[in-house]
């Protein structure tokens, strides 16, 4: 009995190493409270923000290339733009910051009603054409929704909210003409349909804290942890298409 239950336990404890080597195997950078990351087309650099107020560029091999604090906010996701970052701020707001200058502007989120709580607060942002979406990360799939947001000089204007029931929802991604949202409690990344307002597929992801999504344009795609890290893996090897 005791060969036998020393047997079990270097299995397991193999096993156990295994799967850490496998993340570990993935992770490219160290980024205290990473909660949210972008790829930036023009640069082919990673732009990822933290919990703390502060934003990384990175290589997409992750190698560290600037950081800069931008203040007292809790950053939870980006999107790069040619002249701007466009950071989602968990109390309600979207922080614009020029890329040369690092000049800011918060922009607080204006328009159709919806209800954020310390348990249910903007995480996610994502952009396609001229609209920003953001997500609501909620426990609830009643209040798991997310914003559509039209910014202007000075405002950001909710315009539409749709109530897509993924709870947790922690980061968000166009990619390809695909919609992703991004789900921590789940570990999974669900491909969103936004007209028929439908989830199409999940993905299963490895068990870390996710928190940002983005992907490049060499079949890689990148998360933010925010346990403080910067995983990379194939799409290939993710079953992405």
């Amino acid at each position: 009995m005791k060969q036998l239950f020393n047997t079990l336990l270097t299995l397991i404890t193999f096993n156990f190493i295994a799967c850490a080597d496998n993340s570990s195997n993935n992770k490219i950078a160290s980024i205290p409270e990473a909660s949210g990351i972008s790829y930036c087309e023009d640069t082919k650099t990673l732009i990822v923000a933290n919990d703390e107020g502060s934003f990384y560029e990175l290589t997409s091999s992750g190698k560290i290339l600037s950081e800069h604090k931008l203040g007292k906010y809790d950053l939870e996701g980006v999107v790069c733009e040619k002249e701007r970052l466009m950071f989602a701020v968990e109390e309600g707001a979207i922080l614009e910051v020029n890329r040369k200058t690092l000049k800011k502007k918060e922009l607080k989120l204006k328009g159709k009603k919806f209800k954020l709580s310390k348990k249910a607060g903007i995480e996610g942002i994502a952009k396609s054409g001229d609209l920003y979406y953001l997500s609501i990360q909620a426990k609830k799939k009643k209040d798991s929704k997310l914003l559509i947001v039209k910014a202007g000089v000075n405002y950001a204007k909710v315009v539409e909210v749709i109530e897509h029931g993924i709870i947790d929802s922690a980061g968000l991604e166009f990619h390809e003409q695909k919609f992703y949202v991004l789900s921590d409690k789940k570990d999974k990344l669900y491909i969103y349909d936004l007209k028929r307002e439908k989830i199409l597929k999940k993905i299963k992801l490895p068990k870390f804290a996710q928190e940002g999504v983005t992907f490049d344009n060499n079949g890689f795609v990148y998360f933010a942890d925010d346990d403080g890290a910067v995983f990379k893996y194939s799409k290939k090897d993710m079953k992405i298409k």
